[in-house]
């Protein structure tokens, strides 16, 4: 016992240290897996950068939920922002959008939102923010049940100035809906575009348009219905998604369906992650995993309260990026990156790492609930990468590179990193020795340091002569 709280000692003293040394950046080193690295460029949020810190920020707010990476630059929408009067007696609280090199996080010049020339002060006016597959990025208001349209705007990344494109009809049911996704090119001119809500219900809200349509004109997503009630979610016992869901468009896997939004995510705070056809059933999710596959590694299996979600590939591989927590006590708005299986399929799946390790907050964001993803594809070693953009309103914003030509940070991956979080530190030896003395399992796997074939006290010194640099 003695010796397990000396290194509980050390550990604090080496992990205090390594914050010290630059709160901006996230101090977890990550192993390689499969040939992949993964490497923090910047990160500002509560548990690195520090909670008072971070709310000097402006985008530090419950009023900037979501945001959007596009071309090396994030945009983010924080709603009523500033007060301005265009005219005696006319208060506008006005929305603008910040913006942040996704390089460095060195803040850009802000945009000032204007719709016809005037300040843009609409209720939640840029709840949603985000870019289609064309280089536009868009903006939507918060929609509530007494709103039976939404308008969708695009946004001059240059002057912050808003184009209405279109205004969508919600039909005969009218439901409040939180966050909007895309895909395809929302001008129409290069390919065809579809936009996708899910309500806090079990509706749906969809809507089509062709390449070189009309821009006034959109039909209703769901063999022309502007929604859908689904019947099918997971955990199975659920009947509505609740507060805050958001959806994802799977890309097809050719030219003619690469935009047509035949498959999609959705995940709400009462469900995790589902991957759902156009009809409205159930493709594959987490439900798909087996009990094996979840004994054999307990961070797999999101928390439901969380919502966010996003997939890339690299090569021939395909992966899947999701929220696994809020604020549930261990989990600090964590994420994981992960392989598909074979096929694409949850089933198989591999996680690669917890990021951060260590978690970016613990703070609710007024009960927002989304965490936004996106991948942004780019090159790095002289091969193909990705920038992954994650932010989780209220409690931290960073970008990391994801590849086989990406150099990480820090040493690499131990045999003494039990619990698989990039690093090697008292939480490791924590974990043998509850395997050791309760029988707790959840890192069984891994508990065998030494590789003797037992686990025991020699692998509890392994871990310290490890962490000692012996």
């Amino acid at each position: 016992m003695k010796k397990f709280l000396l290194i509980l000692t050390l550990a604090s003293v080496v992990c205090g240290s390594a914050l010290a040394a630059n709160k901006e950046k996230d101090p977890n080193t990550y192993p390689e897996v499969n040939g992949i690295n993964v490497k923090n460029l910047w990160l500002r949020d509560r548990v690195h950068y520090g909670a008072a810190d971070l709310e000097l920020l402006d985008w530090c707010n419950s009023s900037a939920r979501t945001g959007a990476l596009l071309d090396g630059v994030i945009y983010i929408g924080r709603s009523e922002a500033k007060t301005v009067v265009p005219t005696p007696g006319d208060t506008i609280l006005q929305s603008v959008i910040y913006r942040i090199d996704a390089t460095t996080g060195e803040s850009l010049p802000p945009l000032d939102v204007t719709l016809n020339g005037q300040p843009y002060g609409a209720f939640r006016g840029v709840n949603n923010v985000g870019k289609d597959n064309f280089g536009h990025v868009w903006v939507a208001p918060l929609s509530l049940e007494a709103n039976p349209q939404i308008p969708f705007y695009q946004l001059n990344t240059e002057t912050g100035e808003l184009t209405l494109l279109t205004t969508f009809d919600k039909g005969d049911v009218v439901n409040r809906i939180d966050y909007l996704d895309v895909v395809g090119d929302i001008t129409l001119e290069e390919a065809e575009c579809n936009v996708m809500t899910p309500s806090l219900q079990a509706t749906v809200y969809g809507w089509h348009n062709d390449q070189g349509g009309d821009g006034d004109t959109w039909e209703g997503y769901f063999s022309g219905d502007p929604y859908q009630d689904f019947t099918e979610f997971y955990p199975e016992n659920q009947t509505a998604f609740s507060f805050g869901p958001v959806s994802r468009f799977v890309l097809g896997e050719d030219e003619d369906t690469r935009y047509s939004g035949e498959n999609f995510y959705i995940d709400g705070f009462n469900t995790v992650p589902v991957l759902y056809a156009n009809d409205g059933s159930v493709i594959d999710g987490f439900g798909s995993l087996t009990q094996d596959e979840l004994d054999a590694d307990s961070l797999l299996m999101p928390a439901v309260g969380t919502n966010g979600i996003a997939e890339f590939t690299l090569g021939d591989r395909n992966f899947i990026v999701y929220s696994i927590a809020q604020y549930d006590g261990a989990n600090s708005c964590q994420i994981n990156v992960c392989e598909l299986g074979e096929g694409m399929a949850f089933s198989g799946m591999q996680r690669y790492w917890t990021i951060p390790a260590d978690g970016l907050g613990q703070v609710s964001d007024g009960g927002n609930r989304v965490h936004i993803l996106q991948a942004e594809y780019v090159e790095e070693g002289g091969k193909p990468a990705i920038r992954l953009f994650n932010f989780k309103c209220y409690n931290g914003i960073g970008v990391y590179l994801i590849g086989e030509g990406v150099t990480p940070d820090g040493p690499q991956g131990e045999p003494a990193d039990v619990n698989g979080d990039g690093n090697v530190t008292a939480a490791d030896v924590a974990a043998v020795y509850n395997y050791i003395l309760d029988g707790d399992e959840t890192f069984k796997a891994s508990s065998d340091v030494n590789g003797d074939g037992s686990v025991t006290a020699g692998d509890i010194t392994s871990i310290y002569n490890i962490m000692l640099g012996n």
